[in-house]
């Protein structure tokens, strides 16, 4: 073994070494980018959950964007009102409003209203029944009850109840898009609390075809239109259709002479006034 070899290989190696060391401590030196400490600290007053509702990537990047001013506290809506105004005193900000945004569901086709054509078997998930048809019930745009919505939301803010039917517990929804995203027909949609006026059907079906498959299905009669304010509600393709744009023209006239009872006035949750959940811990 030659000794004097070996000792020179490792001179070299450990000459590349240091020399790399160097070189990166230097690099690191002169392109290091400088972040605000503030950064750190509202990240941790901030629920870490990353759900997204806020429009940013995460709490991280929510952070970020507090620090710089692009956002309001107020945008997460998952934070208390005195969580809140503690990161707005920490930043020196305004603490800013937010309309609070939940999921709302647009049906109402439960086990008591709902043409049932067959018995669904199979695996117990709406994405299931989805892709065989429509999991038995009449209606091919109706909510198939199996609760996939109910599983994905980490924040206990669906239940399903006695019908078959999501509902909505506004106060803990923090509209992640959750449910949106796990609905494969469509159903929910989050918007602030402050649009009442819904919808709650999407069948394209018209007239007395829409109605004998759900007793509740919009028929596109028009009549909601015709009461409410000019321009709030159109049909379209047999549906109502409500322009959110004019919200602040909403009242309880387009829903007065609705036959089917498909456009609702969403004072609380969704379907509040159905039997208590069966989920004993919600109800």
């Amino acid at each position: 073994m030659d000794v004097a070899a070996i000792a020179v290989s490792v001179a070299i190696l450990g000459g590349v070494a240091l020399s790399f060391a160097i070189l990166i401590a230097l690099a690191n030196k002169k392109l290091k980018v400088w972040e605000d400490p503030r950064i750190d600290a509202v990240s941790d007053m901030l629920p870490g959950s990353n759900c997204g509702a806020c429009g940013s990537a995460g709490c991280r990047a929510f952070a970020e964007e507090l620090v710089g001013g692009v956002v309001q506290p107020a945008s997460c809506t998952q934070l208390g009102a005195e969580d809140v105004v503690d990161i707005a005193e920490y930043l020196g900000v305004d603490a800013g409003e937010a309309v609070k945004r939940v999921a709302r569901l647009f049906c109402a086709g439960g086990s008591h209203v709902s043409l049932r054509r067959a018995e669904y078997i199979g695996l117990e998930t709406c994405g299931a029944a989805a892709a065989v048809g429509a999991g038995g019930k009449g209606c091919a745009w109706s909510c198939l009850g199996l609760a996939d919505c109910e599983r994905v939301c980490d924040y206990d803010a669906i239940y399903m109840n006695h019908y078959g039917l999501p509902v909505v517990i506004p106060d803990r929804c923090t509209a992640c898009e959750d449910c949106v995203e796990a609905c494969p027909r469509d159903l929910f949609e989050v918007m602030p609390v402050t649009h009442q006026l819904i919808v709650q059907c999407k069948s394209l079906l018209e007239g007395d075809e829409a109605e004998e498959i759900c007793k509740v299905a919009c028929t596109g009669c028009g009549l909601c239109a015709t009461d409410a304010a000019p321009g709030l509600i159109e049909i379209r393709n047999g549906l109502a259709v409500i322009d959110y744009s004019k919200n602040e023209l909403a009242d309880l006239k387009a829903i007065e002479r609705c036959p089917t009872d498909a456009i609702v006035w969403v004072e609380g949750q969704q379907f509040a006034d159905m039997p208590q959940p069966i989920r004993s811990e919600v109800a």
